[in-house]
């Protein structure tokens, strides 16, 4: 399980600019308004369909765990009040990870940066399957991401 974002200093730009955004949250909860689109992305490994021959469904379900759980995690963010107010109109991005080093290695980087996210774990199995991020505005997030394209 991710922790919530740390509002501690650094030297990345990024985490600055989520720092900062998270000083903000804390000292102005309930605050008007978020600078650009809410997205929550989800990050699923392509190796289950691809390599494993998992069926598309159970893929599927463990993207629907990871998006749930986040959100749960993080109900009390004013994000992601923000993102469910707009029940119409929520806008998710689906990203492959090729393996489970992959995504694991996504879930460390994102929590270096502070960014929360919940790393779906897959139970009996205890194997990574998929990480969701907690809806965020768009620019704050998606460099983290960049190397991560569209699941197909």
């Amino acid at each position: 399980m991710a922790a919530a974002p740390s509002c501690r200093p650094s030297g990345d730009s990024l985490t600055r600019k989520i720092n900062t955004r998270c000083g903000k949250q804390m000292a102005a909860s309930g605050a008007a308004g978020s600078p650009g689109r809410l997205v929550q992305y989800v990050v699923v490994r392509a190796d289950l369909v691809h390599k494993l021959s998992w069926p598309l469904g159970a893929v599927i379900t463990q993207a629907c765990h990871a998006a749930t759980a986040a959100v749960h995690l993080h109900y009390a963010d004013r994000d992601t009040q923000s993102y469910l107010a707009e029940l119409d109109s929520m806008h998710k991005v689906v990203l492959a990870a090729p393996d489970e080093a992959a995504l694991s290695g996504l879930s460390e980087s994102l929590t270096q940066a502070g960014v929360a996210h919940k790393l779906w774990i897959e139970q009996p199995e205890n194997m990574a399957t998929c990480l969701a991020l907690k809806p965020y505005p768009k620019e704050m997030v998606q460099p983290l991401l960049r190397n991560f394209k569209l699941f197909k």
